[in-house]
């Protein structure tokens, strides 16, 4: 895919002649004569590289640099100069430009500098392409109809940013749906803060959540972004909800009702625009008839409520996990491991998973480890899935 290239320039002359010869060279080229002109274009999210002119007739070139920082794409800039502004130039690429270029522009030079940002733009391409593979593999349907109607759903609160309550037992892949949310609305490419509720202590809750400032308690000795406003524009992911402090649910109850709060020791209000995803292995309706979590946030927070299932009740998805994850530790650990034997694949799928799908991954991980033949078999499992105590009751579910 050609670069695009937009060439800002307020000399006519000069701003054609760079814009034929790169448009020789195959790359779609744009001119802007200002500032203005220059913004409204990149407004459009389509630009890959901006040749950018210090000296415009409505303000200073090089305040695009912080402006395009912002952008989800952002542009390769390269600064033109003139003679003696050599110094400036340098502070450009400190802030984020690729290269620097005298007036009179050398042509040939420009197309070589064009030419390594057009690189870095197919490289980030290329990793923005893996990534949105990985992020779309990594969460994998499978085929029961109550997965593909929580994925349809999920789609769904990403589209429209709305908060999300995901439930489920430990190990069912929580966190891995809240990065697909994230990952499949608007919000993508903007922050995603992972917040493990358990590990925070219940003291220090509301300084991490809002932030504090200088002086607002014994160690606070400067001010500190919360992590409410450090997701703005981004989703807040909160796991393991349950385990949030009782006077500080009705604070975030109201900072998520009026989209603003005060850091501790504060007064200044912080306004922010941020998707809340809360996940929860425990029966929080069961700890608000005990008092222990609040009705009005937990029907604050799920808008959307996403029940996972147990491996146990989606075994029939095990063969495709199972593939995934022999994909991902072949490249991890530089295995070419090609298969799973029918026998192994009938001890994975025959075997409860307590743990879910991370018990699952982890004996794969093992597998690959362990395992220096074409096909993964039964001897690379672990022995409580190799050679399992029989239960009474227990069928063996065959394999389709």
């Amino acid at each position: 895919m050609t670069a695009s290239v937009l060439v800002v320039d307020d000399e006519e002359t000069a701003r054609m002649v760079v814009s034929e010869f790169l448009r020789t060279k195959g790359y779609e080229v744009q001119e802007a004569g200002t500032l203005a002109e220059a913004r409204e274009i990149l407004s459009q999210d389509g630009t890959d590289i901006i040749i950018l002119d210090v000296r415009l007739p409505d303000g200073y070139g090089p305040h695009l640099l912080t402006e395009t920082s912002r952008l989800p794409r952002r542009p390769q800039v390269i600064i033109v100069t003139a003679h003696g502004e050599v110094g400036m130039a340098v502070e450009a690429m400190k802030n984020g430009a690729q290269d620097f270029m005298e007036k009179p522009v050398d042509l040939l030079e420009l197309e070589k500098s064009v030419k390594r940002a057009s690189e870095m733009v197919a490289m980030r391409r290329e990793l923005n392409h893996l990534r949105g593979k990985a992020s779309l593999d990594k969460f994998i349907v499978g085929k029961t109809p109550q997965m593909k109607a929580i994925v349809e759903l999920a789609q769904r609160a990403a589209e429209a940013s709305v908060s999300s309550l995901i439930t489920g037992p430990t190990g069912t892949g929580k966190e891995v749906l809240a990065r697909y949310i994230h990952e499949s609305g608007p919000r993508a490419g903007k922050p995603f803060i992972d917040v493990n509720c358990p590990a925070i202590q219940s003291t220090m809750f509301e300084s991490e959540l809002f932030g504090h400032e200088a002086g607002s308690f014994t160690g606070a000795t400067h001010r500190r972004n919360g992590l409410m406003e450090i997701a703005d524009d981004g989703v807040l992911f909160l796991d393991e909800i349950s385990s949030m402090p009782m006077d500080l649910q009705a604070k975030f109850l109201r900072a998520l009702e009026e989209r603003s709060f005060r850091r501790v020791g504060g007064t200044a209000l912080i306004n922010v625009d941020v998707q809340v995803v809360a996940a929860s292995n425990r029966n929080l309706q069961e700890m608000i008839a005990k008092h222990e979590f609040r009705e009005d946030l937990y029907y604050r927070l799920k808008v959307v409520d996403l029940d996972l299932p147990s491996l146990a009740e989606r075994k029939v998805d095990i063969p495709d996990l199972v593939g995934y994850f022999l994909q991902q530790y072949n490249m991890s650990m530089g295995k070419n491991i090609l298969d799973v034997t029918p026998k192994a694949m009938e001890a994975l799928v025959n075997y409860s998973w307590p743990g879910n799908i991370r018990e699952l991954r982890n004996a794969m991980e093992r597998a690959v480890l362990l395992c220096d033949d074409a096909a993964i078999d039964i001897g690379h499992l672990p022995l409580d899935i190799s050679n399992p105590v029989s239960k009474i009751g227990q069928q063996p579910l065959p394999l389709a």
